[in-house]
């Protein structure tokens, strides 16, 4: 069994059972973590199947109003999922620590950093931002206030996580002229 290819399928299956995360955001993190382990020589299949694993439960925490646990609830998954494969202990410590930590370290290695940075995109990239705003208009919020000010807090709340470079640069200005919107839209 190919791992990369079974995380991802087990990821899009929970994504088609529960909703959640909106699959726009799981391949703008997905993609990203790709190309983050590319430009930074980490390694790839421990960054792909993180980036797969990294809100495995999000959808059904969200049903079970456990939210909280989302990320206790992935790592025990994760790990469910990595015993039917033969790979390395160190390997599959990291693959944890990429779910573990995917909201912010400590980073036990930078396969983790990256799953993490690359889930930053989800909300501050334009693309992540514009398809939060669906989720939460699509039902959480009924008032476009309220919505805004949600994708504006987890939009603060991840650009707080950011810790690669690479990943600031080409976030920041998108960050700035959001935050710029958002105000003007607030007045």
């Amino acid at each position: 069994m190919d791992i990369v290819k079974e995380a991802r399928k087990l990821a899009v299956s929970e994504i088609d059972k529960y909703g959640l995360p909106n699959i726009v955001h799981f391949e703008i993190s997905e993609n990203k973590a790709v190309e983050l382990a590319e430009k930074l020589g980490a390694d790839k299949m421990i960054v792909r199947v993180g980036a797969c694993l990294m809100d495995l439960k999000l959808g059904q925490a969200f049903k079970e109003k456990r939210m909280a646990e989302h990320v206790a609830m992935s790592v025990e998954a994760a790990k469910e999922f990595l015993d039917q494969f033969d790979i390395d202990d160190a390997s599959k410590e990291k693959i944890v620590n990429c779910v573990e930590a995917h909201h912010g370290g400590p980073y036990k290695c930078t396969e983790a950093e990256i799953c993490a940075n690359a889930d930053c995109y989800r909300f501050i990239h334009p693309k992540g931002f514009f398809a939060y705003l669906t989720v939460l208009g699509g039902g959480r919020f009924t008032d476009f206030t309220d919505a805004l000010n949600a994708a504006e807090k987890k939009m603060d709340e991840k650009y707080d996580v950011l810790s690669l470079d690479v990943c600031k640069e080409e976030l920041g200005e998108y960050y700035k002229t959001l935050k710029g919107f958002i105000e003007d839209s607030k007045k």
